[in-house]
């Protein structure tokens, strides 16, 4: 019942009823990744290609999608990492979350959420002044 109720009510967590009947009915899935979120094809969109999807494991958070996957996801790429065929490139990292919010994310010199005090002007800039 706690599932039904969260589908019907909330789009940020997982899946919507109506995602969940589109996959039921349309869906084919391709695979899943290291983080649980499940993959599907299916139907054809306005642009005439392939319709591709993700389930989220958890909330709905883009940034969530690993790099090949998401390659997969937008059409850059027609072979989907759960493919035998599929190579990550040499240059590809590993998959991090995003981190804004949380105690990890990027705080430079000068930000009001550190101690740190920004670097003073080394007088190389000058201000600009309408009329000048």
């Amino acid at each position: 019942m706690k599932t039904f109720l969260t589908q019907f009510f909330t789009w940020w967590n997982s899946q919507t009823l109506g995602t969940r009947l589109h996959t039921w009915r349309y869906g084919s899935r391709v695979g899943q990744d290291e983080a649980g979120n499940v993959y599907y094809e299916g139907g054809i969109d306005s642009e005439g290609r392939t319709r591709r999807w993700v389930i989220y494991r958890n909330y709905s958070e883009a940034s969530a999608i690993p790099p090949g996957w998401h390659g997969w996801i937008h059409h850059r790429v027609d072979i989907a990492p759960s493919s035998d065929d599929y190579r990550p490139r040499d240059w590809q990292k590993p998959h991090l979350p995003n981190l804004t919010g949380t105690p990890s994310a990027y705080r430079p010199k000068g930000s009001v959420l550190t101690n740190q005090h920004r670097p003073q002007v080394t007088g190389d800039y000058d201000a600009w002044t309408p009329g000048s």
